[in-house]
């Protein structure tokens, strides 16, 4: 279950409430008249089934209650309710297949912003990525590998294609192209200053062939991204923490980066085409099924998802008293 608060303007909070007496999936629905201060109006507090979530959202956004109150959600991690487990099963679908779009197109967002956070993260584990590939150590490779976090930015790539929104696509590719660059470039610097100390030669790369594969991108390369982009769209949506990791352990994105900088530092050029084409083909591999993935998730709870059908506040009075709610099946983001 999901808890709504929303912050409606006294004169909207009948239309808010008509919605909810007709919405399968709805239930503990509470009111507190004139609670709201900033921005004023009536409270009312609800607890919806996940796969209910996006269709009451979107019919609250019909009546303008983001510009002119609030909507907030949160998730429950316990509701001990037989209410509450009735309103569930009321719901099509299963919880864990249900994508609220809102969410999720936030947290996109959010994961697509060049920060500190990121490109540090980005840039220590393509440096790990450097160490293990010179010792060599796979088992260093994967802990960078868990470690990056430029999947965000390639489900936002994905989102952004979904929903043909070609400001996501240039903020998302940006974080990549800036993430992967300063990394590479922080790494190459390292990698140069343990060149001059000696510690390491063009021949510190030769005879790992535990970590060629980094650098020799093959059919398999891209049938694992186009499984990994799959796996990890499905365990974003689904919230999914534990998928998402074994999708970081999967793919050579950031390997592919740290092998870069060092061969670039050692001035072998070879391997510098062989990592960055590795690192395209992880890229554009996850990036088609994650688009691919998130068509069909939308497709299908267009299609058998919760619907609420009510007269539009633009052709009613609003504040006019409940609207007459039905339910039928089909739904859209």
């Amino acid at each position: 279950m999901l808890h709504l608060r929303v912050i409606s303007p006294s004169d909207r909070t009948v239309d808010v409430l008509g919605l909810l007496d007709g919405a399968s999936g709805v239930t503990n629905v509470v009111v507190l008249p004139g609670a709201g201060h900033r921005p004023k109006g009536d409270v009312v507090l609800f607890d919806a089934a996940r796969e209910a979530t996006n269709e009451v959202i979107e019919r609250l956004k019909e009546l303008r209650l983001p510009e002119e109150g609030s909507i907030a959600v949160e998730r429950v991690d316990l509701s001990l309710s037989d209410v509450a487990d009735t309103a569930e099963a009321e719901a099509p679908g299963a919880p864990e297949d249900a994508v609220v779009w809102e969410e999720f197109a936030r947290q996109v967002a959010s994961d697509c912003r060049i920060t500190w956070a990121y490109l540090v993260f980005l840039t220590i584990a393509t440096q790990l990525t450097a160490i293990g590939v010179l010792l060599p150590s796979i088992i260093l490779i994967v802990g960078a590998m868990v470690l990056g976090p430029e999947f965000g930015a390639v489900t936002g790539i994905a989102f952004g294609l979904l929903r043909r929104d070609r400001q996501l696509i240039v903020s998302a590719a940006r974080a990549l192209v800036i993430g992967f660059a300063v990394a590479i470039a922080i790494t190459c610097v390292c990698a140069l200053v343990f060149s001059a100390l000696g510690w390491i030669t063009p021949q510190s790369l030769s005879g790992h062939n535990e970590v060629e594969f980094i650098v020799k991108p093959d059919k398999w390369s891209f049938i694992v991204a186009l499984l990994a982009g799959t796996a990890g769209v499905l365990s974003v949506t689904a919230g999914k923490s534990s998928a998402l990791v074994g999708v970081f352990i999967s793919v050579t994105t950031v390997p592919a980066a740290g092998y870069a900088a060092v061969a670039i530092a050692l001035g072998r050029w070879g391997d510098v085409g062989g990592s960055v084409v590795q690192l395209a083909v992880n890229i554009a591999g996850m990036v088609i099924s994650g688009t691919a993935t998130l068509l069909v998730q939308r497709f299908f709870w267009a299609k058998y998802g919760l619907r609420i059908t009510h007269p539009s506040p633009s052709s009613r009075p609003v504040g006019s008293g409940p609207p007459t709610a039905g339910m039928r099946r089909g739904s859209s983001m």
